[in-house]
């Protein structure tokens, strides 16, 4: 069991001035912060955890001998034996990186996060949002040797947004931070439009990705609607990005373009973030190389079909001339365009223009799979459609590429 030492102290300070409601305890150990938090009169309830069974029954101890009715002492491994939602939570993880005597791990959990001290922290991000009430706060404390600019990576990367209350130089170089933790707005807007299980995907040049579900049936005006529950792609502005109203364009093309079925399905969206309903399937370059002839030919032409539509509607999506992560094959072999925040009206369309010049780029691949074409040529009846934009000779492009 790990007993108080400057950390635990640390946290205390802020536990006494902080907490509030509903607590939980997470990791409680000797229960010092539990012990804290009952004190105040804003707490009406605690629930202290901990997976380590003396820990547990050494506070169960203490609190009988003290009469103390406000605290449930449990054993969980983080959440897993934990219900309902919290005002406070309090954490002060393990976060030292694991270490080896030769080549044998120590073990203790009282004392290390992981392989590199931050693992077990990420766990508790991950999960913690579906405990903690929408203005609920989260104390938390780490320490430099766990990789401070991975934790607020990770904190981040939950939609949660942190202010550092206090650091506490200790020897050895190590610092120790304590961090209160809320929901930022995006989170709070999400949650209140029933958008659950929300998980970091990736990353662009101007937005996060975060995959989540959603019961469309909620937003349904109907107190008959059927439950249909569907994954969803959420798209949030990142914060160092400096393009301005891009969500906001992309939401506004959405709602356009998904009238000629072009782009995935836009469900909502808001000042800084839109969510649409979730394309499974492979980056098109990476699908070309696991697939045969005829598909492939299939799919390129349902590509150019749909670079004609934005031609014909005055649009420019760009980046068709590199578009290895802006173009998603299904399983049903259907070609999805993502990510329409540069999309603009234009009177020098290029969107098929710019996607045969792609095809050229990647002959090679085509070769590969028995696709025979001549750039000199595929390049001179795409400027043939460039001089006069029609459908024939769009035509033109497509049974060449059949052939």
């Amino acid at each position: 069991m790990y007993q108080p030492a400057e950390d635990s102290y640390l946290l205390q300070k802020f536990v006494r001035k902080y907490a509030f409601g509903r607590v939980l305890d997470l990791g409680t150990g000797s229960g010092i912060q539990a012990l804290t938090a009952v004190e105040r009169k804003d707490v009406r309830e605690v629930i202290a955890v901990d997976i380590n069974e003396n820990a547990i029954k050494e506070l169960k101890k203490e609190v009988s001998k003290k009469k103390i009715r406000k605290i449930a002492v449990k054993k969980s491994d983080l959440f897993s034996n934990v219900k309902d939602k919290f005002d406070t939570i309090i954490f002060n993880p393990p976060y030292l990186p694991q270490d080896k005597i030769g080549n044998e791990i120590i073990e203790d959990s009282a004392l290390y996060g992981g392989k590199h001290g931050w693992e077990l922290s990420e766990k508790f991000f991950n999960k913690v949002n579906q405990f903690l009430v929408a203005k609920g706060k989260i104390l938390f404390l780490f320490s430099s040797l766990t990789n401070k600019e991975k934790i607020e990576e990770i904190i981040s990367h939950n939609l949660l947004e942190f202010k550092e209350l206090e650091k506490q130089k200790l020897p050895m170089f190590e610092t120790l931070y304590v961090y209160l933790i809320e929901k930022s707005k995006i989170l709070k807007e999400l949650e209140r439009k029933n958008i659950e299980n929300l998980k970091y995907l990736t990353h662009g040049k101007r937005g996060n990705i975060f995959t989540g579900i959603s019961d469309k049936s909620k937003r349904v005006k109907t107190h008959f609607a059927k439950k249909e529950i569907v994954k969803v792609g959420i798209k949030v502005k990142r914060k160092e990005s400096s393009a301005i109203e891009r969500m906001r364009n992309e939401a506004n093309w959405l709602k356009i373009l998904n009238k000629k079925n072009i782009g995935p399905r836009l469900l909502f969206s808001g000042e800084d973030y839109l969510v649409y309903e979730f394309v499974e399937g492979e980056f098109i370059l990476d699908w070309i190389k696991d697939n045969n002839k005829k598909d492939i030919q299939k799919v390129l032409v349902a590509v150019l079909k749909q670079c004609f539509e934005l031609d014909q509607l005055g649009v420019n999506k760009e980046e068709m001339h590199h578009p290895l992560k802006h173009i998603i094959v299904t399983k049903d072999n259907h070609p999805v365009l993502l990510d329409f925040e540069r999309c603009s009206r234009s009177d020098k369309v290029k969107n098929v223009t710019q996607f045969v010049e792609f095809i050229c780029r990647i002959r090679e691949e085509l070769e590969n799979k028995d696709i025979k074409l001549n750039k000199i040529d595929l390049r001179e009846k795409a400027k043939s459609y460039k001089d006069d934009i029609n459908p024939k000779n769009l035509e033109i492009i497509i049974k060449y590429l059949s052939s």
